[in-house]
């Protein structure tokens, strides 16, 4: 089992960062076999049946459907035997004990002992993820905007022990939320040169950009004196919210969730979004929780430091070459690598000329 105290960010630096579990033709019957027999076994119903889900996140995802319920089903089954999954079954509660939105979880299991991968059983949600409805343009952003920026709120009021992911093992003997740095410090720098040196390596960034990046990064590294933390999803993202042009349903896959900074979830959803839906979710934040007397500089600092393992992620997974159908390509963006470069850029500058937000 590979634990989580080496890891900024599952997906960039994750031991086997080649292996996707979205592959997996190979054993696709087998698994598949092993899966119905296993929830129709925790049912006790020999009629539940499951069907692909598709997704395009770390787990392979199912529907299952009984006569009477139908419910969604994540699997993690990657080397790593990773079992953050019952971690962030707790979160998801409770984050919904503080009033917000989240499915509900009947069931984990990250034992492996009677299925190779661990399991998660959950509420079936039908709205759609808000990118989808994004990219037909039937959403009102900044309306939507300002609910999110509540939501962010109200998640903040969870204030776990030390900071970055959490232990998992401290997790499973004590029920406690309690990261695995002393210092927020710790986790921010955590993979740092790692990600800026593989970026160069690979042609994605210049050398005289990451020395300037680094540099930046030191002559800032006061706004990284951080106290307590607070929970952060660290996955925020228009495809990780279920809901309509009306409402929100649910903030999903808290498969990432840490403890950190308090303006680091605003500054995930700008490495997507522009400044007028950015500074609708502050309104909205700024409605449930006074912000911080330094929350812009921390805002760039923290779209900098994610850019940056965003595009390391990219870069290892090909995403620029991806078809238009592929959830990160838009019309909005454009091409997804100068999307990206352009956002390095913009949090450079934000963070050197203290930028207002409607900058983005």
């Amino acid at each position: 089992m590979t634990t989580r105290k080496s890891i900024y960010y599952w997906k960039s630096d994750r031991p086997f960062a080649e292996a996707n579990t979205q592959n997996f033709n190979d054993n696709r019957v087998e698994l598949e076999f092993l899966l119905i027999n296993y929830i129709r076994d925790y049912f006790a119903d020999q009629q539940v049946e499951i069907e692909a889900a598709g997704g395009q996140g770390n787990h392979i995802t199912y529907i299952a459907r009984s006569k009477s319920e139908t419910y969604f089903v994540r699997i993690e089954n990657g080397p790593e035997n990773d079992n953050y999954m019952a971690v962030e079954s707790a979160i998801l509660q409770k984050v919904s004990s503080v009033g917000v939105k989240t499915p509900k979880v009947f069931h984990t299991d990250v034992t492996r002992k009677l299925v190779p991968f661990a399991v998660q059983i959950m509420e079936f949600i039908t709205e759609k993820d808000l990118n989808h409805n994004d990219k037909y343009g039937e959403l009102e952003l900044v309306k939507l905007g300002y609910l999110i920026g509540q939501n962010i709120a109200k998640w903040q009021v969870i204030k776990p022990a030390k900071f970055g992911l959490f232990n998992v093992e401290v997790f499973v003997k004590e029920g406690k939320l309690e990261g695995y740095h002393d210092t927020y410090r710790d986790y921010f720098y955590l993979n740092l040169d790692i990600h800026l040196n593989y970026l160069v390596e690979s042609g994605f960034l210049e050398s005289s950009k990451m020395e300037r990046i680094e540099k930046l990064i030191d002559e800032h590294d006061d706004l990284l004196d951080l106290p307590q933390g607070c929970l952060v999803h660290k996955d925020l993202a228009l495809w990780n919210i279920l809901g309509d042009e009306k409402e929100i349903r649910a903030f999903i896959d808290w498969d990432d969730a840490m403890s950190g900074n308090r303006m680091d979830d605003i500054a995930l959803l700008a490495c997507f979004q522009g400044g007028e839906f950015i500074t609708a979710i502050f309104e909205g934040y700024s409605s449930i929780a006074v912000l911080p007397p330094d929350y812009t500089a921390q805002f760039w600092l923290h779209l900098l430091r994610n850019m940056i393992f965003k595009a390391v992620i990219r870069v290892k997974g090909n995403y620029f070459d991806r078809n238009k159908s592929f959830f990160l390509n838009s019309a909005k963006n454009g091409d997804l690598k100068r999307f990206t470069l352009d956002r390095i850029d913009l949090a450079i500058s934000g963070l050197e000329n203290n930028l207002s937000i409607q900058s983005l």
